[in-house]
């Protein structure tokens, strides 16, 4: 049986949790939340999510499933998967806004699921796997149902398997890998999300969900799915939730191509949410015999507000998603913006001696390294496709190149991108067929008036790219990084190697295509990193993600902007995984001007980098650049394994400030970012600090200091108590705008 997307299943591993048939209910239990699950007349109900309740004939009991509103008229039942069916005042599972949308092989339109059976099964140690089966009751149309709840982040995972025998293909309108309806839990929904376009990605917006409306997030780019609206959401009930109070349901959904996220609040205040791969230009094809596997939906809750949200999925991420979360990213100089496409070996080396005498561990020679002849990469109008070396601007080849960097102890990155080409290239000049196109319609090019995107549901295009890959990483020896790029949607919709009838397929097996490309490189070079990059946060979602160790945050490198771009992608991404880079002023994208140090600590909140020429740093800055670097290696792992702490936002106040924490309470790093102050008397209160014990003690120490400027706190050195600093907090001095601080604690015993 072909099994599409099935990477998203994931592993099987030995359990500590029981495995076996489930009856009639179900207490799927994390650390700190529970989902409660009923079976009644062959339909399985939600009755309860949310915080943790120990047990199931109490949900079952309180759980707000019959009659709303003294009125039969437009209930729902709280179906733990909804879908297009039967239209009644008493239907079980069918209703007008169901997730999964069917046209069966005879044309019928209406699916009405029943259940066949409920089980746990062997998964990971700290994980529970559910699996809910059901199948039509009239056709052999079967939909496999799981969840699979990570105790220790309070993530619960939710993605569907649909397959059938039917006696010809049928076509899937809609294919949610989510689609819950929640029982009456509120009057009142605020949904948070995240959105921009490029250079400005992750800005927050708020919104309420009112009575009878739906609030639809979409993203149908086909490629870089993060622009225009990120695949995640939190949910406020109540009341808009604070860092720190309320409660909060978060969801991120695991795809990298056309996406659909929709909240619906219905006429009776019931909550449904639907989540999953949008179906694009038309109805997906499933052929008899086959079976499709949806993306991941994560779900988290808290009723300690947005902070405990962000908190669950960073640790959900470093734990069980991304590759090898739980290690440290280098500090590494890429030299886009120090040398875009003009450089010599000289260059490069040069950018190698700067980035070593400041202390940094890895170099990354970006876009303009291949090529050859007439299409040689010294624009971005060629080359693309062609992954050969340039031989004109790298006459010692590639392993020479890669060992100048080991001979100076470093690392060596490249960057590619993949999933593209341009006209004029050697690769398309060859199979111009292999280029995603409209037969009847002149082919759209993109950046440099030449980009094309490859047809990535063809199995000789993957295996074209992948062999390229596969020679640049055998001939460079010893290459430790990709830097994997996507600068372009899906511009033409039709593939050559996709039926007439099947071409509305593309949407979803373009991703599941990549994704097997992309586990083919993992699977050989697993000790290899792989950055996300996509136009910068295009491939911020967490389904390229499980292939990547980090994402390029944003082209949009100025550090008073990348300190609003941060703070939303830190609403569901870990700090391990975020790039932000030092780069020079005048910003290149922005015209700004900001200081060094202000450069560097909005740089030391993630995963730092460089994105410059050193040869044209002066001598003190160097010199502060040495010292900042040796900071931050030393606060590396509490910064990029810790646990976030959104103290001031930068959305409502002149300045912004975050702190990380370590798990055992004995170590944080506080920064704190002037912005644009509307008056010289606009000073910040005292923060007081989240994530540390009350009952230490900690030393106070400011970094990153500036020969001869005042402290901002005027208890530097100084040993406070946890309580002190959570109740009375640190008062900080902020001078000029873009003045910063960053601050470390460290337990005294």
């Amino acid at each position: 049986m072909k099994r599409y997307g099935v990477f998203f299943a994931g592993m099987c591993m030995a359990a500590t949790a029981w495995c076996g048939p489930v009856g009639s209910e179900y207490l799927l239990q994390t650390k700190n939340t529970s989902l409660a699950f009923a079976k009644e007349e062959g339909t399985w109900l939600l009755l309860h999510y949310g915080a943790k309740i120990s047990q199931i004939e109490d949900a079952r009991l309180l759980a707000s499933k019959g009659f709303a509103g003294d009125s039969w008229l437009g209930y729902r039942k709280p179906a733990t998967y909804s879908v297009n069916g039967a239209d009644t005042y008493f239907e079980k599972t069918g209703n007008k806004f169901g997730g999964l949308a069917v046209i069966h092989a005879d044309g019928v339109l209406s699916t009405e699921l029943a259940d066949a059976g409920a089980e746990t099964v062997a998964d990971r140690d700290g994980v529970t796997h559910l699996v809910i089966r059901m199948k039509d009751t009239v056709y052999p149309f079967t939909v496999q149902q799981h969840f699979r709840a990570v105790y220790e982040s309070d993530v619960v995972e939710t993605w569907v398997e649909i397959t059938h025998t039917e006696s010809a293909p049928v076509r899937l309108v809609r294919m949610d890998s989510a689609a819950l309806v929640f029982p009456l839990i509120s009057k009142r929904f605020y949904v948070m999300t995240l959105t921009g376009e490029w250079a400005s990605e992750g800005q927050l917006v708020e919104s309420p969900l009112a009575l009878g409306q739906t609030i639809s997030l979409t993203s149908r780019s086909g490629i870089r799915s993060a622009f225009g609206n990120n695949a995640s959401f939190m949910l406020s009930l109540d009341t808009p939730a604070t860092e720190t109070a309320g409660r909060v349901i978060g969801g991120a959904l695991a795809w990298s191509g056309a996406w659909t996220i929709g909240l619906r609040h219905d006429q009776i205040d019931m909550l449904s949410i639907h989540a999953g791969a949008d179906t694009g230009s038309g109805a997906y094809v499933l052929d008899p015999g086959k079976t499709i596997v949806l993306p991941k939906l994560m779900l988290t809750f808290s009723d300690q507000g947005k902070g405990q949200v962000s908190r669950n999925f960073h640790r959900w991420a470093r734990d069980i998603h991304i590759h090898n979360g739980n290690s440290s990213r280098p500090v590494l100089l890429n030299s886009w913006e120090g040398a875009y496409f003009t450089f010599t070996e000289k260059t490069l080396t040069d950018m190698m001696d700067g980035v070593k005498e400041m202390g940094g561990e890895m170099f990354v020679i970006d876009d303009g390294w291949f090529g050859r002849g007439e299409f040689a990469r010294d624009d971005d109008r060629r080359g693309l496709g062609d992954w050969v070396l340039n031989e004109k601007k790298l006459p010692h080849g590639l392993e020479w190149l890669v060992n100048q960097t080991k001979d100076r102890g470093l690392g060596f990155g490249i960057w590619v991108e993949p999933e593209m080409a341009n006209t004029a290239s050697e690769l398309v000049k060859a199979h111009p067929d292999w280029v995603l196109r409209e037969k009847t319609r002149a082919l759209r090019q993109g950046r440099g008036g030449s980009q094309v995107v490859l047809d990535m549901t063809n199995p000789a295009v993957r295996d074209n790219i992948f062999g390229q890959l596969d020679a640049i990483l055998q001939s460079g020896k010893r290459i430790d990084y990709i830097k994997w790029d996507a600068n372009a949607s899906v511009m033409n919709v039709g593939s050559t190697f996709l039926g007439k009838d099947r071409q509305a397929n593309l949407w979803f097996d373009y991703t599941t295509g990549l994704y097997e490309l992309l586990s083919r490189v993992r699977a050989k070079y697993p000790d290899v990193m792989i950055n996300a990059c996509s136009s910068g946060g295009g491939h911020m979602d967490y389904g390229f993600l499980h292939f990547a160790d980090e994402f390029w945050t944003s082209d949009n490198t100025d550090a008073r902007q990348r300190v609003f771009i941060q703070w939303g992608a830190g609403q569901f991404y870990p700090a391990c995984m975020m790039g932000s880079h030092v780069t020079v002023v005048p910003n290149h994208q922005t015209g700004r001007t900001t200081p060094l140090k202000y450069r560097f600590d909005v740089a030391m909140s993630g995963r730092m980098g460089f994105e410059l020429h050193p040869s044209k740093m002066t001598a003190d800055e160097v010199a502060f650049a040495k010292n900042a670097v040796a900071e931050y290696k030393r606060i590396r792992p509490v910064v990029q394994q810790g646990d976030l702490y959104r103290l001031v936002s930068p959305w409502q106040n002149s300045y912004a400030s975050l702190m990380y924490a370590s798990s055992a309470k004995d170590h944080a790093v506080i920064y704190v970012y002037g912005l644009n102050r509307p008056i010289h008397s606009d000073y910040p209160p005292p923060l007081l600090l989240q994530g540390i014990d009350p009952a230490k003690r900690y030393k106070v120490t400011e970094l990153t200091r500036e020969k001869g400027k005042r402290p901002h706190i005027p208890v530097d050195g100084k040993v406070l108590s946890g309580d002190a600093l959570k109740n009375v907090g640190l008062p900080i001095r902020l001078g000029t705008e873009y003045d910063s601080a960053i601050f470390e604690l460290t337990e005294v015993k």
